[in-house]
C-alpha cells in the first residue's frame, strides 16, 4: 500500500500507484509517495518502491489546462520526442515502457507515466559560471537540432500569429486595475502591482509604434517549450535531464532561447546578466545555426510580449491563483529594464 508523505497543504489527489506499478514488474513494490511541488501543470509524485525510487507523472487532462498537454496522442508525441533525444545524447529522462509496450498507463480515464527519478538539483543563472551559461546555450541548440531531425516526420507547424495589439493590453490593464482597487486592505504585492500596471501603460504609450509585424521566414521548428530552471536538473556543474515536456511544439526556435534566457539570467532587479547572456547566446547560434538577425528579430518580439505580458496578475486576480506570485518583482522589472537597455540587450545576443 503506498502511504503518501504530507508534504504541502494544498495536495493533489492520490495517484493509484499500486495498479500504475503493476504495469511495470520490475520497478518493484510501492513503499512510498510524496507529491512534488514544483510544476504549475501536471501532477507529479517522487515514488520509492522496494527497487528503488521513480517519478510519476499524472498527465491532466486538456479541459483541466488551457492546452492540450493532457491529450493521449499528444502525450505519446512527447514520450517518442523523449526517447529519441535519448538515443542522440540529449540528456533527457524518458519515461519507461509497460507489459503492452506503452508509455502511457490509462486507469478509469486517467493518463500516467513512468520515469526513472533523476538525482539532480535545479540551477539558475545567478549559479551558473560564463563557461556553463555558455554550455546551456549549447545545449539549447542541441534540442533544437535534435528535435529537427526526430520530428521531421509530424505535420507542418500552423501559422503564427499576430503580435499582441497594445489596444488589447491597455484593455487588460484597465480591467487589471479595477480588480486591485476593489480588494479591500492591499499589501505590499497589490501597491507594486498598481504600480507596474500605471508604469507599463505609459511604457506601451511611448513604444505602441515599434509593435513587430507578424514574422515572415523566421525558423520554425520543434521546440522544448518550457525551458527554463525547473525543468533542468544538474548534478554537479552537469546538465543531467531536461524534464516536462508538456509544451513540445512548433515555434520560431530563436524566441525559445530568448525566452529561455530571460528566465535564467534575470536577476532579482530585473537587470538581464549580460555576460551570461553574450556567452550563452553565442554558443546557441553556433549549435543551432542561427544567425544574428534571426536572434535580433527574436530579441524584439520577446521585448513586446514582456511589454504586454500580464499573466501573473491575471492568474491572481482573475483565477485566484498566487503560484506565480514570487515572480512577479522580477519579471514585471525586467520588461521596464529591458526597454531601457533594449540596445545593449540585443547586442549581448547578437554579438
Amino acid at each position: 500500500m503506498c502511504r503518501v508523505l504530507r508534504s504541502s497543504v494544498t495536495l493533489p489527489p492520490v495517484p493509484p500507484v499500486g495498479e500504475v506499478l503493476r504495469r511495470y514488474p520490475d520497478a518493484g513494490e510501492p513503499l512510498a509517495c510524496e507529491p512534488l511541488d514544483k510544476g504549475l501543470l501536471n501532477h507529479g509524485y517522487r515514488v520509492s518502491t522496494s527497487r528503488g525510487s521513480y517519478f510519476l507523472k499524472h498527465h491532466l487532462d486538456k479541459h483541466h489546462l488551457d492546452d492540450a498537454s493532457g491529450d493521449h496522442a499528444t502525450i505519446v508525441r512527447q514520450h517518442r520526442a523523449t526517447q529519441q533525444l535519448h538515443s542522440l545524447g540529449v540528456p533527457v529522462a524518458p519515461p519507461l515502457t509497460d507489459t503492452q509496450g506503452d508509455t502511457v498507463t490509462v486507469i478509469d480515464g486517467e493518463r500516467y507515466a513512468l520515469h526513472r527519478w533523476v538525482d539532480g538539483l535545479h540551477r539558475d543563472g545567478a549559479q551558473l559560471t560564463t563557461a556553463q551559461s555558455r554550455r546551456l546555450g549549447a545545449l539549447l541548440g542541441a534540442v533544437h537540432m535534435g528535435l529537427e531531425q526526430v520530428m521531421e516526420a509530424d505535420p507542418p507547424p500552423p501559422a503564427r500569429g499576430q503580435s499582441s495589439d497594445p489596444a488589447d493590453t491597455f484593455t487588460l490593464i484597465d480591467e487589471l486595475l479595477t480588480a486591485v482597487r476593489r480588494l479591500g486592505p492591499r499589501d505590499a504585492f497589490d501597491e507594486l502591482a498598481v504600480h507596474r500596471l500605471v508604469e507599463r501603460r505609459a511604457l506601451l504609450e511611448q513604444h505602441a509604434h515599434r509593435r513587430p509585424p507578424t514574422p515572415e521566414g523566421s525558423a520554425r521548428g520543434w521546440v522544448h517549450g518550457d525551458f527554463h530552471p525547473l525543468n533542468l536538473l544538474y548534478k554537479g556543474a552537469d546538465p543531467v535531464a531536461i524534464v516536462d515536456w508538456d509544451r513540445l511544439g512548433v515555434q520560431p526556435r530563436a524566441e525559445e532561447a530568448v525566452r529561455a534566457a530571460a528566465i535564467f539570467f534575470v536577476r532579482p532587479d530585473g537587470k538581464l546578466a549580460l555576460e551570461k547572456v553574450r556567452a550563452y547566446a553565442r554558443a546557441y547560434r553556433r549549435s543551432a545555426g542561427a544567425g544574428a538577425a534571426e536572434l535580433a528579430a527574436a530579441v524584439h518580439r520577446v521585448w513586446w510580449e514582456r511589454l504586454n505580458d500580464f499573466w501573473i496578475l491575471s492568474w491572481r486576480y482573475s483565477l485566484h491563483d498566487r503560484r506565480a506570485d514570487p515572480q512577479f518583482p522580477a519579471v514585471s522589472a525586467l520588461a521596464v529594464w529591458w526597454t531601457r537597455e533594449y540596445e545593449a540587450v540585443a547586442e549581448a545576443f547578437t554579438a
